[in-house]
């Protein structure tokens, strides 16, 4: 392997990191570089009730207990990805909050094509894909979770799983994918990590500022334009193990995806190919 491919596997640099993405008056208040951790949303929650600031970041080289969507888990190989965690305390009408989740996919997409070139886009709600012809490799899962400890100010934690320097063969499952393997090795994850937080950083101060407007702020119109779900046929497997089945033909102010007359908040997608 050449010297290039390794670049992926250095240790971050948190120090650098964070004089990358903490001004005054900016969003980021503080980054702390874990070796190992089990899920770094569950220990950022625990911070976030012994009432660790809005805008801190914890990131781990080593996830050992992720949690995905719908309760899956996951572990990640030591420094192969970026795997991360924030923290933010937004002041916005509580059924706009659904947005603060694609906001971080649109962030990473956003990233990902700035420092690698890659194509990256979105599947409702979140998931960070690379589309291709036969499939789209899922390159990041992203999971929101909210810390309500405190009634005055809730607390939400967005953890994202990046897949960097992972091999085709290192992958856990066929519909995965990385920057490696899409062609992009020898990324540096600190810059990847510090674009990620300074495009998030740029799409949270406008949505804040607009009292989570997600149409005044720009975040929709971005979001309809890079999610490869819409205008799609769909399979939505809903709690319950109910199956919904027809055209994504929006998302709504609320970042709901809509399916011939509903509007879903929670449910796993698949893209129907044709002829299949």
């Amino acid at each position: 392997m050449t010297s290039e491919a390794h670049t992926a596997l250095l240790p971050l640099n948190q120090s650098a990191i964070a004089a990358s993405v903490i001004r005054p008056g900016g969003l980021w208040r503080g980054v702390d570089v874990v070796p190992e951790a089990g899920s770094t949303n569950t220990d950022l929650i625990a911070r976030s009730k012994d009432g660790a600031p809005e805008g801190t970041v914890l990131v781990t080289e080593h996830q050992t207990a992720g949690k995905g969507r719908l309760g899956r888990g996951f572990t990640t190989p030591a420094r192969v990805a970026l795997t991360f965690s924030v923290l933010v305390r937004p002041s916005v009408p509580s059924d706009r909050l659904g947005w603060v989740s694609p906001m971080m996919g649109l962030a990473a997409v956003a990233a990902v094509r700035e420092v690698t070139g890659v194509k990256a886009a979105l599947k409702w709600p979140n998931d960070v894909l690379v589309p291709g012809e036969e499939r789209d490799g899922k390159l990041a899962g992203i999971l929101a979770e909210a810390d309500f400890s405190d009634a005055d100010q809730l607390g939400i934690v967005v953890g994202m799983g990046l897949n960097v320097a992972q091999t085709r063969e290192q992958l856990p499952v066929e519909n995965a994918t990385s920057l490696r393997a899409e062609g992009a090795p020898g990324i540096s994850r600190d810059e990847l990590l510090a674009t990620v937080l300074a495009e998030f950083e740029e799409r949270y101060a406008a949505w804040t500022a607009s009292a989570g407007d997600a149409e005044v702020s720009g975040l929709a119109a971005e979001y309809r334009d890079v999610c490869l779900t819409l205008g799609r046929p769909v399979r939505v497997h809903l709690p319950g193990d109910r199956l919904l089945e027809g055209t994504a033909t929006g998302v709504d102010a609320q970042a709901r995806l809509l399916v011939g007359e509903r509007a879903l908040s929670a449910g796993d997608v698949v893209h129907v190919r044709p002829g299949r």
